[in-house]
């Protein structure tokens, strides 16, 4: 038994939900990658890119190390940008460069975290003013719920597109079964549904 080591765990749950993330990419034409496939416009490269404007932000501009410095930040991640910019991938913007950014942004982070102690303090620059005060600790947590959120998104997304499922690469925690048995279970599912929604 070795002795615990609470930051290294953390850090092992975000590697695990970001690598999760860019894996539903994998194999996808650019239109795949950039389709809607909820009423809300939710898309795969579009979880990619907001993921990276959350990690530039909570482990850059917090603790006082912002990402882009000097230069200024493309126009999706400023504060006046439009609506859920951050949300999807303009046909100029390439799954290289969003992909790309989402992996500079994990250095970047890793930069943050690696030399801080847990409970070192930074300020959110976008919170109310009364809470922006904050710890690496909560600035981790969030950040590990908000990605594992997205990458279930993604589960779903890629799912709807292909078929494809899947935990990680080589793991795909799934019950053994070939579509047909899928298509099945699937079917027993819906006739539940409707028997449970008539008996309402």
């Amino acid at each position: 038994m070795t002795a615990p080591d609470p930051k290294a765990d953390l850090l092992r749950y975000l590697q695990d939900a970001r690598d999760a993330l860019l894996w539903k990419l994998e194999g996808l034409s650019e239109y795949d990658i950039r389709r809607p496939l909820t009423p809300t416009g939710t898309n795969l490269l579009g979880l990619v890119k907001h993921t990276a404007g959350v990690e530039l932000g909570y482990f850059g501009d917090t603790f006082g190390r912002p990402f882009f410095g000097e230069n200024p930040p493309p126009r999706w991640y400023t504060q006046d940008a439009e609506p859920n910019a951050d949300m999807w991938a303009t046909p100029d913007e390439s799954r290289e460069d969003i992909t790309g950014l989402y992996r500079r942004a994990w250095e970047h982070a890793d930069g943050t975290i690696g030399p801080l102690p847990l409970d070192a303090t930074g300020r959110v620059p976008w919170w109310p003013e009364e809470r922006r005060e904050t710890t690496l600790h909560h600035i981790l947590v969030r950040v590990i719920a908000d990605t594992s959120r997205h990458a279930g998104h993604a589960d779903i997304v890629r799912e709807l597109i292909d078929g494809a499922v899947g935990l990680t690469r080589g793991r795909d925690n799934m019950p053994p079964g070939d579509r047909a048995m899928w298509e099945a279970h699937r079917q027993r599912l819906e006739a539940a549904a409707r028997e449970a929604g008539e008996a309402v």
